[in-house]
């Protein structure tokens, strides 16, 4: 039979979320478990410069992720990287998981922090020029392409408000949308048409990105002629949706139709002693810094509930 190991709190997720939480949880003097099924980091390793951090004028995401898992294994945290869970429960007041190293896991309480990714448009050449002319948020890689001519692919909202947030910097900017009308709210498609620095390729789609160390250009198909052309350009934002790192938890925890953690205001979830924080949560803004926000509050959360919990215990032995 396996043996079973028992933490107060299993971190499931090791972006800036789960490092998070184990950093509060493990100062706070609770055993905690960080399971992460890749490097710790999460999609922050991807960002070649972080310069929005308060109080860090510049970092790599890569520097940043190992000062927050030097913290937490400093506070005493265990982390285990490069793991998948195959099996887990989540209901009644002791969690458990089963990982692909064959071992099994036990806790109180559990914080998921599974984060999430930019949809992609999965055409050759997006993976390698990802951090290197490619970007999928605005806030994060605006400022890096300063007077320069950039293109942003999609037609919802977030494409259009992006598309005229970037004109701060970018001295040309170039929607590149696959339908004849965009499926924006009326405001934002005024907004973005009404901007000089703002042009249109409609039905038409991105098929190839193309380049040596850095992005140069990219291959724009007209989707109504077939025909494509070599479009020279210093970047690309592409914003056609988020998909919540979530799969593995349907059917097991409350989520909205978008697979994302319905959480309230403490970051807790449907089911008592499960919190949730970052990037997999219902919410607006995604950013490294609203991630580190969501876990702490988790994590203080979290750690008064197994209080509560621990003094309950505590009452029913003495009154037995």
């Amino acid at each position: 039979m396996t043996e079973s190991t028992h933490f107060d709190v299993i971190v499931i997720g090791g972006g800036p979320a789960g490092l998070t939480a184990g950093i509060y949880l493990s100062r706070a003097r609770l055993n905690t478990l960080i399971v992460s099924d890749g490097v710790p980091g999460g999609q922050m390793i991807l960002t070649h410069e972080i310069a929005n951090y308060p109080g860090v004028e510049s970092i790599s995401g890569y520097q940043l992720s190992n000062i927050m898992k030097k913290q937490a294994k400093n506070f005493g945290c265990t982390i285990k990287a490069n793991t998948t869970i195959v099996d887990m429960n989540l209901e009644g007041p002791v969690k458990e998981f089963s990982l692909s190293d064959g071992k099994k896991y036990t806790s109180d309480a559990v914080i998921l922090t599974p984060g999430g990714r930019s949809r992609t448009l999965n055409v050759p050449g997006e993976a390698p020029f990802k951090g290197r002319g490619i970007s999928y948020c605005a806030t994060c890689d605006g400022d890096f392409f300063t007077g320069k001519e950039i293109v942003v692919v999609g037609g919802g909202n977030s494409a259009l408000e992006e598309a005229v947030s970037l004109t701060k910097y970018a001295t040309k900017v170039t929607i590149v949308h696959q339908f004849d009308h965009f499926q924006a709210f009326e405001y934002a498609v005024e907004e973005a048409r009404a901007n000089d620095r703002i042009h249109f390729i409609m039905e038409s789609a991105i098929t190839r990105f193309n380049g040596d160390d850095k992005l140069e250009s990219v291959e724009i198909k007209n989707l109504k002629t077939g025909e494509t052309e070599d479009f020279r350009t210093d970047g690309v934002f592409i914003f056609i949706g988020y998909v919540p790192n979530t799969e593995f938890l349907k059917g097991k925890i409350g989520m909205n139709q978008w697979n994302e953690i319905v959480v309230d205001s403490d970051m807790a979830s449907n089911l008592p002693g499960v919190y949730a924080a970052g990037d997999s949560i219902v919410k607006r803004y995604r950013q490294v810094t609203t991630a580190v926000g969501d876990a702490t509050i988790a994590a203080l959360a979290a750690s008064n509930y197994l209080h509560q919990l621990k003094t309950k215990q505590l009452h029913e032995s003495l009154t037995h």
